[in-house]
């Protein structure tokens, strides 16, 4: 990027979610100012994060040089990752077979990972009960997951083959395993893979982004009013 350049406005918080964006935008080394939604705050359903981000949810980005040099808005970190991609042309392979490889991982991760870890999160850290069968329903389905990716790791430096936006995607979910109830000793391609990828400056940088707004899982799990905004959300 050129110091003329438009600085992309991401609005993130600290999550695994919100990692996948500040590590991808670390690598390719574009401007960026970021917007802070304290999602234990209800910060995501001010009406206008809503415009840009209609599920609630972050990450989210407002490109104000998007196609034709107007800006546009793009929200799930999935598509915004694809969006930077292309834009960029780095992370996300032109070469339609390399670029299915980066998508099927990238897809299993939206799908597959992210969902299932966070649920295994909810269920051992943050549920007011202790329900053995949620537990050991999100851990094993966790453990699982972590023997595919050990599996494909086996035989590929990375995901995709080479270094893509498919690994920025997970390497936020498998950071905090031992809340899942993993051991990465357990899987030793997926933990050579996972040193490889703290060891990127990009990386370490894109997961230091607001680690100061952080909460500690007993403060949350604390919280009443925290809890009622993040797990007792319904139609409005």
């Amino acid at each position: 990027m050129t110091g003329n350049s438009k600085a992309i406005e991401l609005y993130y918080w600290p999550t695994p979610n919100g990692w996948k964006i500040t590590i991808m935008l670390e690598e390719l080394g574009a401007p960026y100012e970021i917007k802070y939604v304290n999602i234990s705050r209800g910060e995501q359903f001010e009406p206008g994060f809503l415009k840009i981000a209609p599920n609630n949810r972050m990450p989210a980005i407002i490109d104000p040089d998007g196609p034709g040099g107007q800006p546009i808005s793009v929200f799930e970190s999935g598509a915004i990752l694809q969006y930077l991609g292309r834009k960029f042309a780095r992370f996300y392979p032109s070469d339609e077979r390399a670029r299915v490889a980066v998508e099927e991982w990238l897809f299993w991760q939206v799908g597959g990972l992210g969902p299932m870890a966070g649920q295994a999160h909810h269920f051992r850290g943050y549920a007011p009960e202790k329900i053995p069968y949620a537990i050991d329903r999100y851990s094993n389905e966790c453990n699982r997951l972590y023997g595919v990716m050990n599996k494909r790791l086996a035989e590929n430096e990375f995901l995709a083959g080479d270094y893509s936006i498919a690994d920025m995607a997970c390497i936020g979910w498998i950071k905090p395993y031992g809340r899942q109830g993993q051991d990465l000793n357990d899987f030793p391609n997926l933990k050579r893979w996972f040193e490889a990828m703290m060891a990127r400056p990009a990386v370490e940088k894109g997961i230091r982004v607001g680690e100061e707004h952080r909460r500690r899982i007993a403060d949350i799990a604390e919280d009443k009013e925290a809890q009622a905004v993040l797990f007792g959300q319904r139609a409005r």
